[in-house]
């Protein structure tokens, strides 16, 4: 997977289908985000570079709410390569 724009676009782009909003703000993030569940709300640090940020918005999928069959068949192809990538990193195989 390439770091650069246009991969960012296509992850905020599944967290958009799924009625989720992200922000990017100053504050003080511990690992670079804050989610507001209630009011599906993502923030980001907003001096996270490119890559920082889709490093952060790749730990936060498994963790939200996506609603698959929202998803368009591009954006769901890659939800499934990044959840296959998240499994990957985090030793769960099941």
């Amino acid at each position: 997977m390439k770091y650069n724009q246009s991969t960012l676009n296509k992850i905020e782009k599944i967290m958009q289908e799924s009625e989720y909003v992200i922000r990017y703000e100053r504050g003080t993030f511990q690992s670079g985000y804050c989610i507001l569940e209630s009011k599906k709300v993502v923030v980001l640090n907003k001096f996270l570079q490119v890559e920082g940020r889709i490093n952060t918005l790749i730990e936060l999928l498994p963790q939200l709410v996506i609603n698959y069959d929202q998803l368009t068949h591009e954006s769901q192809k890659m939800y499934d390569d990044l959840m296959k990538k998240s499994k990957v990193e985090t030793g769960d195989t099941e």
